[in-house]
């Protein structure tokens, strides 16, 4: 199949770029619209005004027509849905055997320790690897990483290091002329972040103060606005960026200069990307002419991106609303049926559950599951009060019917009041049949972000093609309460780090003197966080630069720095210990305290109780009021988020006893939730203690993942949707950010730990993203096993 001939540079690249010397108008069969061209300086064929108008053909026109606006052409043409689900269609009988013939190599990838196959002697790029198919008679979308389904890539560019590790972790060697070339000739991101490091900064990082850090991969969590590939054809792209390259002039500092080089970077990107499409047999130069290409279009643009970083979180954004109307103009017109566009989408989520990166078993150990975080978000309110809920985010919902449960991709429901009850019921229904959704606050984030927003891997909310993420993981809160106790040294190691501090009182601490020097050593941390988060982003964006992400947004773009926090509900009760209980510190020979004897009760976190809901805010303020002081790389305004994805497992393992009895080495809570068995007043009191973290203190997103049992949402099915769709609407109006939702039993966990082939799709949320349970390490799945799986309302 290919994509027939595109219109060129001269074209569609040229609309809104200089001054307009008139208007044309086009009405074959009714259609009326207005676009503005530019004669002065470019010549444009009739032939060429054709295929644009016939890619546009329906749509009505606005100030997208004129200049790169997304936004404007869906609000201007998507059509709402409030009806129900039953228009659905199930898969199609190509749908049916190519998800088959995925799944067989599924089976193998997992027989095979979870890598199938690794091609170590081609480097990772947009055009690196020849076409590649998984059964090319029943697809329609096409395009895979490389030339062969499930065949991880090397992407040397984050790290040379880690790429070497990688293959030898699976029984592979790496190209030595590769590793020559990334040892000798060419700079890593990681070699120059290790440069740069100072002494405090490594000693952070070994002990595990600040862990995760985009140091040795790509940083990801930048969404590239993939959709304005099939809305406007990568030639019009090329031709916008050309005219801000242009508009780049003297006087030249060293930004004016660093941003020139990043756009014809960008530029040679694009091109890049017309030439892997070219490869498959399209020419995605023009704007797409059917829902098939602009899905298509859409996918090569994704694609791409994944080819040529191997980041953290690289999101898909928010393309259902969009496709929705290319989808419903196809089925008026007669190209599509139901059937026809249910398989559409169906091979398209296909396609994202079949991307791999390669990544080192170290890095699982911090994002368990092998992760992509291809992250869709579906639903929200438009600012016109209009939901954003159409017949394709049904679509989108019905794959994890089709072709069963998933982690990938992290569909994620966007939850306002407003949107229509028969969508809110049907998201729930599908929450208790996959346990593979998880919900988010549009009515808490469309006042700051707009109703053209994405979320980047798991809760982090930005403006698609408008803003970027520089992502940086997070502080151990936990730890650096220990190190407030210890005066400046690690309990773990006895190391020093920190600020100078006298060492504590024998006996039972004193809140008011904890807290203070809690707050000495918070500002500590912050201040060297940020400082090693410059640091890196400088020399991520030295070595290893986005450029086709970074095409896809506009040139002058709103950049966010993202900071994290684990432990928080660690630190809240220990402080409550502290205050509302007896605790005493035991030391070892070397002054060192290693545990703590706890005499009475105290409050605990997640019941609702605001003697210790309170000291969680307070920490959330004190740390983020001292980092929205520091200077930032690019201009760049911090936001936090609580969240720990899988990593409270490894941050559990490098922190000592804690105050509140946490033992040695014990996990701590995932993102924002109560430490486990803690929450003891019901889910109801759980909710408001989370719903009290203040957003606007947690821009990037509050973490929580709620289980429960079925039969804990009533008998029969109607009960468990209304029960459930009333439990998300209360919790969403009552200002909760977000919520994972798992509705299972333990005792099918524990089964699928003992018989992990009887289960190849069991999908559990775990922490702002859902995993295969079978692809958790023994440790995480108990730690999973350790949480409150709520029993009652």
């Amino acid at each position: 199949m290919t994509g027939g001939s595109g219109i060129n540079h001269r074209g569609v690249g040229s609309i809104g770029n200089a001054d307009r010397l008139g208007k044309i108008k086009f009405c074959p069969g009714g259609f009326v619209f207005y676009a503005y061209y530019i004669f002065k300086f470019i010549y444009i064929s009739a032939k060429e005004v054709i295929k644009m108008q016939e890619a546009w053909k329906g749509f009505i026109p606005g100030i997208w027509v004129e200049e790169i606006n997304v936004r404007d052409f869906i609000c201007k043409n998507f059509t709402p849905y409030y009806g129900n689900s039953k228009f659905l269609s199930g898969p199609s009988e190509k749908t049916r055997r190519l998800w088959e013939k995925c799944k067989e190599l599924l089976l193998e990838e997992g027989k095979k320790g979870g890598v199938l196959k690794i091609d170590t002697a081609t480097v990772s790029s947009i055009t690196g690897h020849k076409p590649g198919y998984i059964k090319k008679e029943d697809e329609i979308i096409f395009g895979l990483q490389t030339d062969e389904p499930l065949k991880r890539a090397v992407n040397p560019f984050g790290g040379i290091r880690m790429a070497n590790e990688a293959c030898k972790a699976y029984g592979y060697e790496l190209d030595p002329h590769i590793s020559e070339i990334f040892s000798k000739y060419r700079t890593t991101h990681n070699e120059g972040v290790y440069r740069a490091y100072t002494e405090e900064m490594l000693l952070a990082r070994k002990l595990g103060l600040i862990t995760g850090l985009p140091d040795n991969y790509g940083r990801g969590r930048i969404i590239g606005d993939y959709r304005r590939v099939a809305l406007y054809g990568v030639d019009r792209l090329i031709e916008e960026k050309k005219k801000d390259l242009c508009d780049l002039k003297s006087p030249l500092t060293l930004e004016i200069i660093q941003l020139r080089e990043e756009i014809s970077m960008q530029i040679e990107a694009l091109r890049d990307l017309k030439k892997m499409a070219l490869d498959y047999g399209f020419d995605i130069s023009y704007p797409a002419r059917t829902a098939l290409e602009a899905i298509q279009w859409i996918y090569f643009a994704y694609l791409a991106a994944i080819k040529e970083q191997n980041g953290a979180a690289m999101s898909l954004g928010r393309v259902n609303t969009f496709l929705d109307i290319y989808i419903e103009r196809d089925i008026k017109s007669g190209i599509l049926s139901e059937e026809q566009a249910q398989e559409l989408i169906d091979q398209f989520v296909i396609k994202l559950r079949m991307a791999r990166q390669l990544r080192t078993p170290e890095y699982n150990e911090l994002f368990a599951g092998d992760p992509m975080w291809i992250t869709e978000a579906l639903g929200g309110m438009c600012l016109d009060g209009r939901p954003m809920v159409t017949k394709t985010t049904y679509r989108f919902l019905n794959t994890l019917v089709n072709l069963g449960p998933a982690p990938e991709p992290n569909l994620t429901v966007l939850w306002a009041k407003d949107l229509p009850d028969n969508f809110k019921k049907f998201c729930a229904e599908i929450s208790i049949k996959t346990s593979s959704l998880q919900y988010e606050n549009d009515d808490l984030m469309r006042p700051i972000f707009g109703d053209d927003y994405g979320i980047a891997c798991c809760v982090s909310a930005m403006k698609l093609g408008k803003q970027m993420q520089f992502f940086g993981a997070r502080v151990n809160l936990a730890k650096a309460l220990l190190l407030a106790i210890n005066g400046g040294k690690d309990e773990k190691t006895g190391l020093k780090i920190g600020p100078e501090l006298p060492p504590m009182n024998k006996g039972p601490l004193n809140f008011e003197e904890v807290f203070k020097r809690y707050t000495i050593v918070l500002e500590w941390l912050t201040n060297l966080y940020a400082d090693t988060m410059n640091l890196i982003h400088y020399m991520h964006d030295k070595y290893n630069y986005e450029r086709l992400q970074m095409a896809l947004h506009d040139t002058n773009v709103d950049r966010l720095m993202a900071f994290g926090i684990a432990g928080l509900s660690v630190v809240a009760d220990s402080l409550s210990a502290i205050k509302y209980a007896k605790v005493t510190p035991v030391f070892n020979s070397d002054g060192i305290c290693v545990d703590f004897i706890i005499e009475g009760d105290f409050p605990k976190y997640g019941n609702d109780d605001d003697r210790v809901d309170s000291i969680a805010v307070k920490v959330v303020k004190t740390f983020y009021g001292f980092l929205k002081r520091k200077p930032l790389h690019r201009k760049a305004r911090p936001t936090v988020s609580i969240l720990t994805i899988t990593s409270n497992v490894v941050y559990g393992k490098k922190t000592g006893a804690t105050p509140d009895g946490r033992k040695s080495g014990e996990p701590f809570a995932p993102g924002a939730n109560p430490m486990s068995g803690r929450e003891r007043m019901g889910p109801l009191a759980a909710f408001n203690s989370i719903c009290k973290l203040p957003y606007d203190y947690c821009k990037d997103g509050i973490s929580y993942t709620f289980s429960i049992v079925p039969q804990a949402l009533g008998r029969s099915d109607e009960d468990k949707v209304n029960n459930l769709t009333a439990l998300l609407e209360g919790y969403f109006l009552n200002k909760g950010h977000h919520i994972n939702v798992n509705v299972m039993d333990k005792r099918l966990l524990l089964d699928a730990m003992e018989n992990p082939h009887k289960y190849p799709q069991l999908t559990i949320r775990v922490s702002g993203y859902a995993v295969h349970f079978s692809k958790l390490s023994r440790e995480q799945q108990l730690e999973v096993l350790t949480r409150t799986f709520f029993e009652s309302l």
